[in-house]
């Protein structure tokens, strides 16, 4: 691995951590070298990664985490210790018509995707400035807060919002030696959909990937390790779209 992308050193944070892309992005930047904080609620999750971690001679430790909570936020803040990397990857989807989407639901959603992320950023940042020391954020959004699909309002808001907010941060905080970034992934096939994919539903959502393909987790990975590392040193503000062609597909 070229040495711009060695983390060795570095403790990165990733919220979401229990499964799912979550957990891959921890694998990411273990085998990268850095020591990682695994951040999630369910600690049964986060311990057996914690021990397939072990097995590679990777450093981790885990903290109890709801981003809905901004209480259950500052402790885990505090229990991380200090960080380098901040992978805001915590995230919540509900499917239901607009016009039946109560409000709690939308809250939710919001309060995980958007608010969450930001009361993380807020809080790694502001010790980074206290410790005049540099930082690297990466918000994991969406091609959907690009592009929009029906009956996930809340999600595809606080996906744009989440975009929004990487670059407010970014400008803000470039004078403090802070990088903020955002990949947005398109379909990624994951435990939780990964049959869904099989279906002639899914099909169908594939044949619209111009590579005609679903995308892999080790596919974000490149983006990934770009914008934690050195390599993308001179990079703050910008959305990376991991998506196999999607958002360029024709209307």
């Amino acid at each position: 691995m070229s040495k711009l992308f060695d983390l060795s050193g570095k403790v990165a944070l990733v919220t979401g951590a229990s499964s799912g892309l979550g957990a891959h992005f921890a694998k990411c930047l273990g085998e990268a070298g850095a020591s990682l904080v695994l951040a999630a609620r369910r600690a049964d999750r986060l311990e057996s990664l914690q021990a397939e971690l072990a097995q590679q001679n990777v450093t981790a430790k885990t903290v109890e985490l709801d981003v809905q909570s901004s209480e259950s936020i500052s402790s885990a803040l505090e229990a991380a210790g200090p960080l380098d990397i901040v992978v805001n990857n915590a995230g919540i989807s509900i499917v239901k018509p607009a016009l039946e989407m109560p409000e709690k639901d939308w809250d939710a959603v919001v309060d995980t995707n958007l608010r969450g992320a930001w009361l993380i950023a807020q809080g790694a940042a502001r010790r980074w400035v206290e410790e005049k020391r540099s930082g690297s954020i990466v918000n994991i959004a969406s091609i959907l807060g690009l592009r929009t699909i029906g009956q996930v309002a809340p999600y595809n808001a606080s996906k744009a919002g989440l975009i929004h907010l990487t670059r407010a941060l970014a400008m803000e905080w470039a004078r403090h030696h802070i990088r903020v970034n955002a990949i947005c992934p398109g379909y990624i096939e994951t435990e939780m959909n990964s049959a869904f994919w099989k279906t002639p539903g899914g099909q169908k959502l594939i044949e619209r990937i111009p590579q005609r393909r679903i995308g892999q987790p080790q596919h974000l990975d490149g983006a990934l390790l770009l914008l934690a590392s050195e390599a993308g040193t001179f990079m703050t503000g910008s959305v990376l779209t991991v998506d196999g062609g999607h958002t360029v597909n024709s209307l």
